[in-house]
């Protein structure tokens, strides 16, 4: 895959650990074999996955000459933080469209996400009812900025278009490498499906490098087939724009969407248990929001012997610890 065709920012120096995780793989049988792939540790304010999608998004900003970026998420979106970060970092002023998708929870003065988004200084925060078309409230913003003299650009959603894709095409071919060298044969690779674009571009970036790991994704929200319907159009976007030859097929799209819950961003039993267990068998912080679930899924999974006795699973971690502290209630 050729990525050089691309605009791209250099956020990210080298590669993430890839780690064996004993005690949890003992924790939970020692029948499967658990690694963890580290993109919480990804640079950005608190780090987490999203950097890997604006490398992409913000240079193809730059390359426009925009001065300002509008972006949307959730009320603790950690995808709002990443993007504020590296907008600060390139001298680019940043304005929020915040969806209150579960009514009365948006209070500005709470922690985690919204705290940093204060911190980095946010040029302005628009927060929307849950349901709000948030792409048509952004180019609202836009309008008025443009008639400020301002250059808005646009990033969608979790910056999953095929543009912020390619980060996960980039990551998988980084993932390939680092198992190639490592000599670690992985059997299966489980991450988060949210607003798609992790999910779409390891897709694409397994194909288009011919890597033949399956993945599952882990729903985060709407139902299983909604989810894989939105990561196949996105995984066939961005082999395209990528000139992947590979065929890409529904087969190839797999969601649970089991472990969601009550609705996006409302805590589940086994979320805790999924964010408890990781912390006190590995020391590893997930996020309630999204790594939580999807831990909680991988754990649901083994549990019920899903996976092949000495399989070598390969967990995606996005990050998103931040978002840990507007939801202490869930854990104390």
């Amino acid at each position: 895959m050729n990525f050089t065709k691309f605009p791209r920012r250099q956020y990210i120096q080298g590669q993430t650990p890839i780690e064996f995780l004993p005690s949890l793989t003992k924790a939970l049988g020692g029948d499967v074999n658990l690694y963890v792939k580290r993109d919480d540790l990804l640079p950005g304010s608190a780090g987490g996955n999203k950097t890997r999608k604006l490398e992409f998004c913000i240079a193809d900003a730059l390359k426009k000459n925009a001065d300002t970026i509008i972006t949307c998420g959730a009320i603790q979106s950690n995808h709002c933080r990443l993007t504020l970060s590296w907008s600060v970092k390139e001298n680019l002023d940043c304005h929020l469209i915040l969806e209150e998708r579960v009514a009365g929870t948006y209070n500005k003065e709470a922690s985690g996400n919204n705290f940093l988004y204060q911190l980095l200084g946010v040029k302005s925060i628009e927060v929307v009812p849950g349901g709000t078309d948030t792409t048509a409230a952004m180019e609202k913003k836009a309008q008025t900025l443009k008639a400020e003299g301002k250059n808005p650009y646009l990033i969608p959603i979790g910056a999953s278009n095929a543009i912020g894709a390619l980060g996960y095409a980039a990551c998988a071919e980084e993932t390939m490498n680092q198992l190639n060298n490592m000599h670690l044969d992985i059997d299966h690779i489980i991450l988060p499906s949210g607003s798609a674009g992790t999910h779409a571009g390891m897709v694409a970036g397994m194909i288009g490098g011919n890597m033949g790991i399956p993945i599952t994704g882990i729903n985060v929200s709407q139902s299983k087939e909604e989810k894989e319907e939105k990561v196949y159009n996105l995984a066939v976007e961005t082999a395209e724009k990528l000139d992947i030859k590979g065929n890409i097929t529904r087969e190839d799209i797999v969601c649970f969407d089991e472990y969601v819950g009550d609705g996006y961003s409302i805590p589940t039993d086994s979320m805790v248990e999924a964010v408890k267990l990781f912390a006190r068998t590995e020391g590893i912080l997930l996020d309630p929001v999204y790594s939580g679930k999807t831990a909680a899924g991988l754990i649901d999974l083994i549990r019920k012997g899903h996976f092949p006795k000495g399989s070598n699973i390969l967990f995606l971690h996005t990050g998103g610890s931040p978002a840990l502290y507007a939801y202490m209630d869930s854990f104390r």
